[in-house]
């Protein structure tokens, strides 16, 4: 049966708009997790070098906008409403204003693609969580499915990877290679969870699209960024920095570094990519190129609406890519834990 629903509302990470936000943001972030406080303030030095503001507010802020024009003009008529898990506008505050006007029942679009504790199942529970502040009247929130495979996004990365691949010299492209990263997460979180294999089936997949022929398939790879917890605790790697050590190492001169795990260039690609990672590059005399996030890329705004129809209309076709299938509109119970659990992960 056809679904009914008042609004979309988007649920991303936030971030701080001036120097002085930076702190209570993080320590929003590492709240109950186990971060050396020097580490938070390592991190608080990286806002310092672009005046103490992330950009992660005005790339949602472009997202919705191409979302609201969207939907005004190809429908369903539904209000965006945006709330954020660490900063303004939090989430709380957006599921009562939401409340105020009148919305019983919500899809939410969460500002990540993939599978994990930290990138589905945390904001699952920072949604239920600003529904008891708000209390009884808080609107019910559906989360639409996990879209790393969808032929949309694809389409999307294709396009950006595309763009940075053509810069480089035509006759060194077969010698170059092509880093996808995303930001890496605890070995316990990835061990109860498909995030690593989702990310390698979307890279194969862009790869794939990327090339005119079999023969012209890139050279590609998977590595990891923005590591956070303590260095006794083995999370997902190869870290970009050693991947691109182990490229010059090889004789690489060319590297695109596609950052496939986000989908706006906040301050973890500012400034671990464009910062750090281009350091080293520069460094060994190896030319990187990167390619651009989706940000609110035409594809993307139109997958999105899609997954709304889709959520809206149950029963009807729901695209994938590749071997992985589609994602589960509702996420079990055991889906995605926090450290690893027995048994498969859930789909």
């Amino acid at each position: 049966m056809p679904q009914s629903y008042d609004a979309v509302l988007v649920v991303s990470f936030g971030g701080p708009e001036a120097p002085d936000e930076v702190l209570p943001f993080l320590e929003n972030v590492l709240r109950g997790k186990n971060v050396p406080r020097e580490r938070m303030l390592a991190v608080a030095e990286h806002y310092d070098h672009f005046g103490g503001r992330s950009p992660i507010n005005e790339q949602n802020g472009a997202l919705i906008a191409a979302l609201e024009a969207e939907l005004a003009a190809q429908g369903p008529a539904l209000p965006v409403y945006w709330g954020n898990r660490n900063w303004h506008p939090l989430l709380p505050d957006t599921l009562a204003k939401m409340a105020r006007d009148g919305v019983r029942r919500a899809l939410a679009l969460v500002t990540s693609a993939y599978s994990s504790y930290s990138s589905c199942r945390q904001y699952l529970e920072n949604i239920v969580d600003a529904q008891r502040a708000v209390g009884a009247t808080a609107p019910e929130v559906h989360k639409l499915r996990a879209f790393f495979n969808h032929p949309r996004f694809i389409a999307a990365q294709v396009d950006r990877v595309r763009t940075a691949w053509e810069q480089i010299p035509s006759e060194r492209r077969t010698a170059a290679e092509l880093i996808y990263t995303a930001h890496s997460i605890p070995q316990t979180m990835a061990d109860g969870c498909d995030y690593a294999a989702q990310l390698r089936e979307t890279g194969r997949l862009v790869a794939e699209q990327l090339a005119e022929s079999p023969a012209d398939l890139p050279n590609w790879d998977l590595a990891y960024q923005s590591r956070s917890g303590p260095p006794s605790q083995p999370w997902l790697g190869p870290d970009i920095g050693d991947r691109l050590r182990a490229a010059h190492v090889a004789g690489v001169r060319d590297v695109v570094v596609a950052p496939i795990g986000f989908l706006s260039d906040h301050m973890e690609i500012l400034y671990d990519l464009d910062t750090e990672a281009a350091a080293i590059a520069a460094e060994m005399g190896l030319n990187l190129v990167r390619a651009g996030t989706v940000g609110s890329h035409p594809e993307l705004i139109s997958m999105i609406r899609e997954l709304i129809i889709e959520r809206m209309s149950p029963g009807g076709v729901r695209l994938a890519l590749g071997t992985l299938g589609p994602r589960r509109d509702e996420c079990p119970t055991d889906c995605c834990p926090l450290g690893k659990r027995p048994g498969p992960p859930s789909k």
